[in-house]
């Protein structure tokens, strides 16, 4: 029975590793010419194993020059349910390590090749047929790799940047062993964010006008804003103010959309009167959200929305809806102590 079990068991053991931060060094990742108050200082992460320090340097015309540098793992949450700590990278950067194939209990193993795949797409051969008696290690590198789109879970699609470790063999099978990584790229603050005012309600029942400081916001942001009761004659419950994220996939009449609240954030409990002013002040780092997606690869596209949602005494309900280019590409998955 033993021999039986033995015989569908792989003939090796492969293992993945990435250069560490050590070998791929600190990597100063963007120059950024911002204005900041702070001259230096340094955050470090429970959820993300990075130390990130930024610096201000003042260049000769004046400007001060953040250089970021980083050690990079973060969280990814796999089809199960479970997290693990991978590497991450973003489009250009060279990807290498090494690979390690170790026969199971010292027997050799004959094979017709070793390879290693990027995305599927990019294949380097590692050893050509032959046998392997022992523990035995392959260096890999993949140079400036072009990966234009960024790592995202959704409910219905998933975008996964993966290296693929294939030992060929003629007979019992191939071994094959995966390693995922995650991508993200940089993009500078936008030059134009403009606060949003609008003003909405029912006709000679209910006005209301909300005001938010930005259309644009980080994944550490905090969002900030106001809403003034101008007409107030229904008797309001309470206002809460929803995240909401809504996931399209496919194109045309196969487009499939999946909407869920994020966030729920209580503003009021109790009856509004005419000239009242509520703050807002919602800090979004609790949440797990993701840059905005539009459109990646034709297949699809992530935006956000604040929904303000009043309940009368009845429990009706009157929704207002913005649209927010919400957490666009940037760098705050990273680094929450940077803007964007």
């Amino acid at each position: 029975m033993n021999y039986l079990i033995g015989a569908f068991k792989p003939a090796c053991n492969i293992s993945i590793t990435f250069a560490d931060g050590k070998n791929r060094k600190q990597v100063i990742l963007k120059l950024m010419w911002l204005c900041l108050r702070t001259s230096i200082f340094a955050c470090c992460m429970k959820s993300v194993k990075v130390l990130i320090l930024i610096c201000n340097v003042h260049s000769a015309d004046g400007d001060e020059c953040v250089a970021i540098c980083v050690y990079t793992k973060v969280p990814l949450k796999k089809e199960n349910g479970q997290t693990i700590m991978v590497p991450l990278f973003q489009s250009q950067e060279n990807i290498s390590g090494k690979i390690s194939i170790e026969p199971v209990l010292g027997k050799k193993v004959e094979h017709n090749g070793v390879k290693i795949e990027l995305l599927g797409q990019i294949v380097r051969e590692l050893d050509v047929p032959g046998e392997i008696y022992e523990r035995k290690t392959y260096p890999f590198e993949f140079s400036t790799v072009e990966m234009p789109y960024e790592t995202y879970n959704g409910v219905n699609v998933r975008l996964r940047y993966v290296l693929k470790v294939t030992v060929s063999r003629g007979y019992g099978g191939s071994v094959v062993e995966y390693q995922d990584f995650v991508v993200r790229n940089y993009t500078p603050p936008p030059s134009i964010n403009n606060s949003i005012k609008m003003e909405v309600g029912i006709e000679d029942c209910l006005h209301i006008e909300f005001e938010y400081n930005k259309s644009k916001y980080h994944l550490k942001d905090v969002i900030i804003g106001k809403i003034y009761f101008l007409l107030v004659r229904i008797k309001i419950k309470n206002m809460d103010l929803e995240i909401r994220r809504r996931e399209s996939t496919g194109s045309g009449a196969n487009t499939h959309v999946e909407t869920e609240t994020l966030a729920k954030f209580e503003l009021m409990d109790g009856a509004p009167v005419r000239g009242e002013s509520i703050p807002i002040r919602l800090f979004l780092s609790p949440y797990e959200l993701t840059p905005t997606h539009r459109n990646i690869n034709n297949k699809f596209s992530v935006k956000y929305y604040l929904n303000l949602v009043l309940v009368d005494e009845e429990d009706r309900r009157i929704v207002t809806v913005m649209r927010t280019t919400a957490v666009g590409k940037d760098l705050s998955l990273r680094f929450p102590c940077d803007y964007y």
